[in-house]
């Protein structure tokens, strides 16, 4: 059980921060910008639900909940030292790989096959679904490059990657599943 009575500690003054497992880094440092970028896409998420049915709801905050998991995977450095931890470090899953692929072809079955590239946009909820996209690609981006420089859980990787592509058919979905999608005309504006 976490408990936080004092939320501000001063430890963080001199532009270091603690991760998971203790060790003090850059608050610039790639995997702080990795798990932080996570958090960002988290907010968006808690900006989409303001727009959301009962249904889409509890699936956005199913996917908030990864998205602690995903933080907490991403602070702890040294998964070769897993096994030694003195409490298991979380990590993401397969399974919840899966619970997005599955979503994903799920909500994709209703939709009509795209002919155009879309715009971000639409009604309220589409146009913060893409938003939560392009923060979870991000998120990818940082992780990606963090990988380059450490060990990442691989499926932390692919959880951003389906992330971002249920976001972008879920956005689909709130644009009256497709109809409403507001479509790039190339060169329109030439």
């Amino acid at each position: 059980m976490i408990v936080l009575n004092k939320i501000y500690t001063k430890t963080g003054d001199d532009g270091e921060t603690a991760l998971g497992n203790g060790a003090r880094v850059a608050k610039h440092s790639m995997r702080v910008t990795a798990y932080g970028t996570v958090d960002e896409a988290n907010a968006t998420v808690g900006m989409a639900r303001l727009h959301a049915d009962d249904a889409l709801n509890a699936a956005l905050a199913r996917i908030q909940n990864d998205l602690f998991d995903l933080g907490a995977d991403l602070c702890r450095p040294d998964m070769e030292r897993d096994a030694d931890a003195e409490y298991p470090p979380l990590r993401i899953v397969k399974s919840q790989v899966d619970r997005l692929e599955t979503e994903i072809d799920s909500m994709n079955s209703q939709l009509e096959p795209l002919r155009s590239f879309i715009l971000p946009g639409g009604s309220p909820l589409a146009a913060h679904l893409h938003l939560c996209r392009t923060v979870s690609r991000r998120a990818e981006r940082h992780t990606v490059q963090l990988a380059t420089m450490e060990t990442v859980n691989p499926d932390a990787v692919k959880y951003l990657n389906r992330l971002s592509d249920w976001f972008f058919v879920a956005a689909r979905v709130a644009n009256e599943n497709g109809r409403a999608d507001v479509l790039w005309v190339p060169g329109a504006n030439r």
